[in-house]
């Protein structure tokens, strides 16, 4: 391995290409050697800006100028991306969702173990600083014995339609982050999953087989309960917020706003809008998320987020579809 970690980016659609500028230019340890997708005129737009080699997924894999790869693919390639780049024994960063199905979720992960390659998923929100706090706080035992949980998490607006058909709904492109985080701030694995929903946004939602706004309840093997709310639209902003409440106390991660003065005046107070998107919201996370994957790729040890962190919340979100359609709980061992 060289000084610098050399990562390729496959796949430079949104959040490929925020990858790869953080990357090429915001990440300490790390050299971006190039970029690839689907569509050449994407990757030859992203490879100009940055002034990195456009190559092919496969180029890359094969090359033994790169160390690691960044798969930012359609989630429909992630496993055969991840198969091919164990096998060549690349370190692997993947986004979520590893795959929309779990049978491929577990065979990718099975090539990765396989082959004994540093493997990192791309739940960024473990890296943002407020929620990392709430996690830390009771892990050192500050809120006594957990209790409650709750996680809000809503969009300013809806995703195209065109990407809601193949995302695997609000439950595996949305929520996917929310049952993440309930398992990463309360430090205990979930056992059941009791889920509704309703299409109350838009009705091209629900055509389109998903829904737009939901509760999520979920059970934890230590008796604490996480209540999630999600709705794919919220006029004021990008709405983020995590609590957990125990027997010494409560902790919270609270919304950020775009600045924080208020003014006040005779007919009241007012404050700055919350982030309209999550690139607002969530850029320090991101770039946390890439200096401890350079680190944990150069240094080992154990993973900041395994293959398991993966594949829990792909199970979380199938019983929550699962809940919605039977309308009862489910238990998460019977996915």
């Amino acid at each position: 391995m060289s000084e610098n970690l050399r990562i390729a980016v496959l796949g430079v659609g949104r959040i490929g290409a925020m990858h790869a500028g953080m990357l090429a230019n915001q990440t300490p340890g790390a050299t971006l050697v190039g970029v690839a997708d689907a569509m050449p005129e994407s990757a030859r737009k992203v490879g100009a800006a940055l002034n990195v080699h456009v190559g092919t997924v496969d180029e890359f894999i094969d090359s033994p100028d790169v160390d690691a790869i960044a798969i930012c693919t359609s989630t429909d390639t992630h496993t055969d991306i991840m198969i091919k780049a164990a096998k060549a024994g690349k370190a692997i960063f993947c986004e979520k969702p590893l795959s929309l199905e779990l049978a491929e979720v577990d065979r990718g992960l099975a090539a990765v173990d396989a082959a004994g390659i540093p493997f990192m998923v791309g739940f960024n929100r473990r890296f943002d600083p407020g929620h990392k706090t709430v996690r830390d706080a009771v892990a050192h035992g500050k809120v006594g014995n957990v209790q409650i949980a709750r996680i809000t998490s809503r969009d300013p607006a809806p995703p195209p339609i065109s990407y809601i058909k193949v995302s695997g709904g609000i439950f595996i492109d949305m929520t996917i982050h929310d049952f993440d985080m309930a398992r990463y701030v309360v430090n205990s694995p979930i056992t059941e999953v009791f889920a509704k929903g309703h299409v109350l946004v838009d009705p091209a939602i629900g055509e389109a087989g998903d829904i737009d706004t939901a509760i999520v309840v979920l059970t934890h093997e230590n008796g604490a309960t996480t209540v999630i709310d999600n709705c794919r639209k919220a006029v004021y902003g990008y709405d983020q917020r995590v609590e957990v409440f125990g027997s010494a106390g409560m902790v919270v991660s609270e919304n950020h706003r775009q600045n924080y003065a208020s003014y006040y005046n005779e007919n009241g107070a007012s404050s700055a809008t919350l982030p309209y998107f999550f690139l607002e919201r969530y850029i320090p996370s991101y770039l946390a998320e890439w200096r401890a994957f350079v680190d944990y790729v150069k240094d080992g040890g154990d993973s900041p987020v395994p293959g398991s962190a993966g594949r829990a919340p792909v199970v979380l979100g199938l019983a929550a579809w699962q809940s919605v359609r039977e309308g009862r709980p489910i238990a998460v061992d019977g996915i």
